[in-house]
C-alpha cells in the first residue's frame, strides 16, 4: 500500500468512528506514530477537517462524510453479526477485506448510528468454531438485538425442555452468541432473579417492552470467559502431518478446534480447548501414528495408559 491510499485508508477509518486513536491506526497499518502524525497532518492540509485531543484521540468536524449512503440501524447490526461471523469461519485475506469494506460503511454513518454499531460489537459472540449450518431460529435476532442497544426489557415465551412447559419470562438481555450451531440470548431473568441463557429457537414469541433497565450487568464476554473457566476446558496442541486432516471431519469441532498453523515440511500445528481429556486422548488413537503431543502432559499420560491396556487385552 502506497502513502496516498494510505492516507485515503485513515480518512476512511476516522470517519468510521467518532474518535480514533493514533495507536489504533498505527497497529491497523503497521507503521510508527511519527507516520501517523504525518499523514493526519497531510489531510489537514487538505482542508479535512480534523480535530486533535492529546491522549483523547482524532476526530473529524460532524457533518464532514463521504456521498451519503444511509443505512437503518438494523442494516448496521446485520454487519456487527457479519463481522463476528466472518472472522470465525473465514480465512485471513477474507477477514482482512471484509473489515476494510466495514470501515468504508461506517464511515457514511452518522454519529449516532456508529455508536450504535461499536455498541452492539461488544455483545456478540462466537464461542465455538465449528461449521455454521443455517437454521430457522434466528427469527427475533433482529428486536433482541435492538433491546440491547436501547436497554430495554423483553418479555419472552420460552419453551423449557427439562418441564416441557411454556413460560413467560422478563428479561433484561445483555448479548447473544453462536455456540453448537445455535444462536442463544444471555440475561438476566426476573422471574429466576439471576442470569440465564435462552436458546433462541425455543423462544415462542417476543415482545421489547417500553420499560427500559438502569442495572450494569457483566458484559458478554466476561461471562462468557467465567462459564469457560468453570467447565475446566484444557487448552491442547498437537502437531499432526498434513495429509491426515481430511480425515478429521466434523469430529475435530467437537474436540473443541480452536486454531491451526503451518509449521512447514507439510506439518500443522492444531490447538483446541477440550472438555474431556479422556475423549480426547481415545481420539488421538485414531491418527497418532502421524502426530505430536505439544501439550498438556496429562493426555500423552492418558493415550500411553489406552495403549497399555490395550496391549494387556491382545497379549492375554
Amino acid at each position: 500500500m502506497n502513502r496516498i491510499e494510505r492516507i485515503s485508508a485513515i480518512l476512511i477509518q476516522l470517519q468510521s468512528k467518532k474518535i480514533v486513536k493514533a495507536q489504533e491506526i498505527a497497529d491497523r497499518f503497521e507503521i510508527s506514530l511519527r507516520t501517523v502524525y504525518r499523514d493526519v497532518r497531510a489531510l489537514e492540509e487538505t482542508g479535512v477537517p480534523i480535530i486533535g485531543e492529546a491522549g483523547v484521540g482524532y476526530s473529524l468536524v460532524d457533518g464532514y462524510r463521504l456521498p451519503p449512503i444511509m443505512f437503518t440501524k438494523e442494516e448496521a447490526m446485520a454487519f456487527v453479526t457479519g463481522e463476528k461471523l466472518i472472522e470465525k469461519f473465514t480465512d485471513s485475506t477474507t477477514q482482512n477485506s471484509y473489515k476494510s469494506a466495514l470501515y468504508k460503511i461506517k464511515a457514511v454513518l452518522k454519529t449516532t448510528e456508529k455508536t450504535h454499531i461499536d455498541s452492539l460489537s461488544d455483545h456478540i459472540e462466537i464461542v465455538q468454531n465449528r461449521p455454521f449450518l443455517v437454521k430457522n431460529n434466528t427469527a427475533h435476532l433482529e428486536p433482541i438485538l435492538k433491546s440491547i442497544s436501547e436497554k430495554k426489557r423483553l418479555q419472552i415465551n420460552y419453551f423449557t425442555n427439562h418441564s416441557q412447559e411454556n413460560t413467560e419470562r422478563i428479561i433484561e438481555p445483555i448479548g447473544i452468541f453462536h455456540n453448537g450451531n445455535n444462536w442463544y440470548l444471555l440475561g438476566f431473568c426476573l422471574l429466576r432473579n439471576d442470569y440465564r441463557n435462552f436458546k433462541i429457537e425455543r423462544i415462542n414469541s417476543l415482545n421489547v417492552l417500553d420499560h427500559y433497565f438502569e442495572k450494569q450487568h457483566p458484559s458478554l464476554k466476561s461471562f462468557l470467559e467465567k462459564t469457560t473457566i468453570e467447565r475446566e476446558l484444557t487448552k491442547v496442541v498437537i502437531k499432526v502431518e498434513k495429509h491426515v486432516l481430511r480425515y478429521f471431519g466434523e469430529e475435530m469441532y467437537y474436540q473443541g478446534f480452536v486454531s491451526q498453523r503451518n509449521l512447514g515440511n507439510n506439518i500443522v500445528e492444531m490447538t483446541f480447548l477440550s472438555a474431556s481429556l479422556t475423549g480426547f486422548s481415545r481420539w488421538f488413537m485414531y491418527f497418532g501414528e502421524y502426530a505430536e503431543i505439544v501439550e498438556p502432559t496429562k493426555l500423552t499420560e492418558l493415550v500411553i495408559g489406552n495403549i497399555e491396556k490395550i496391549s494387556k487385552k491382545f497379549i492375554k
